[in-house]
């Protein structure tokens, strides 16, 4: 536990550091803290914050700068709310994939960063399903969503159907589960196995399993904006092995997939900070992010990904209100 005098000079230490990018020293401390205190009273004070951990000596110079644990610290309990006015473009809600674009652009455009948004997340729901035999063996699965749009996959079952069962199994599974969630029929298919025959229920479990991957797959979308902005960061043009895992990460997407799920699943703002989470590969990046809703249901998460030191009270305001934004825009409210 700091007392209230080092958690003082951490705060003012991480705020000097966002806002100058350069160690700070004990003399800029004493000025900027506004304690009456000796310049050897603060270096104890800057030792002790070092055994913590919460600060770090660069080699080159004779200042302190904040760790990532510093940085948890300092956003867990010191960060103030403070609202600073800044103009948001609407966000027209004609287009799905037009209002996620233009919310990656928004965020980017005004944190200055990487702006990134997880496209919403629809129910895994199938229109019409129907198998076409292409060998023995061999059968192509085509699903249609609720929308038109048609995705195939080939399976491999292990019985050779005929082209009359395969007609049965797609007219037992359209007219029975056309239109409910692949959940629902995955309950349902569970409770009512003992009643279908064996091709059909065989069949069914192959349809909810390729549906499900389908599905799944033609919504896992990230929208990134704005990683060009980072070349434009100190902290990575002097390091280029940590901008290019960046770009990695904007590229492969999965990692970013993995970090908007986990972001999912709690409330409110979320800020995960390289260097203390496995979950951001970069040491010197850090993602601030937030849900969007549509009709009061989670479907996705968008945040800003930027320099660990950034300015945090603002990346937390700029992402609360395009979360909210885009939950108004997607639900067809103003």
């Amino acid at each position: 536990m700091l007392d209230d005098r080092a958690k003082l000079l951490l705060k003012t230490l991480v705020e000097r550091y966002i806002a100058d990018g350069q160690p700070v020293g004990s003399r800029t401390l004493s000025r900027t803290a506004g304690l009456e205190l000796s310049p050897a009273t603060i270096r104890n004070v800057m030792s002790d914050l070092e055994e913590l951990g919460l600060i770090a000596s660069p080699h080159t110079s004779a200042g302190r700068i904040p760790t990532a644990r510093g940085y948890r610290l300092f956003v867990d309990t010191m960060l103030t709310s403070r609202r600073e006015p800044f103009t948001t473009p609407p966000l027209s809600p004609d287009q799905p994939q037009k209002v996620i674009a233009n919310a990656a652009a928004m965020l980017s455009n005004l944190s200055h960063f990487v702006g990134v948004v997880m496209a919403p997340r629809r129910p895994s729901v199938f229109r019409h399903i129907e198998f076409m035999r292409l060998s023995d063996r061999r059968l192509l699965v085509i699903i249609v969503s609720p929308d038109g749009d048609v995705q195939n996959r080939v399976i491999f079952p292990e019985t050779d159907y005929t082209p009359s069962q395969l007609v049965e199994a797609s007219n037992y599974i359209n007219t029975h589960f056309a239109g409910l969630s692949i959940e629902q029929v995955r309950d349902r298919l569970q409770s009512e196995m003992e009643k279908l025959r064996g091709e059909i229920a065989s069949l069914m479990q192959a349809a909810v399993v390729v549906s499900s991957e389908v599905l799944n797959e033609a919504q896992d979308e990230v929208v990134v904006s704005g990683e060009r902005n980072l070349l434009s960061v100190s902290d990575f043009s002097s390091d280029m092995g940590q901008l290019r895992r960046a770009f990695d990460m904007f590229e492969q997407k999965a990692q970013l997939m993995r970090l908007l799920d986990v972001s999912s699943k709690a409330e409110g703002v979320r800020i995960f900070i390289g260097g203390e989470s496995q979950l951001v590969p970069v040491e010197e990046l850090s993602v601030v992010s937030a849900n969007y809703e549509v009709d009061g249901q989670v479907v996705g998460t968008l945040g800003v990904i930027g320099p660990t030191r950034m300015p945090y009270e603002r990346m937390i305001q700029i992402v609360d209100i395009t979360s909210r934004l885009v939950s108004n825009a997607l639900s067809g409210r103003k």
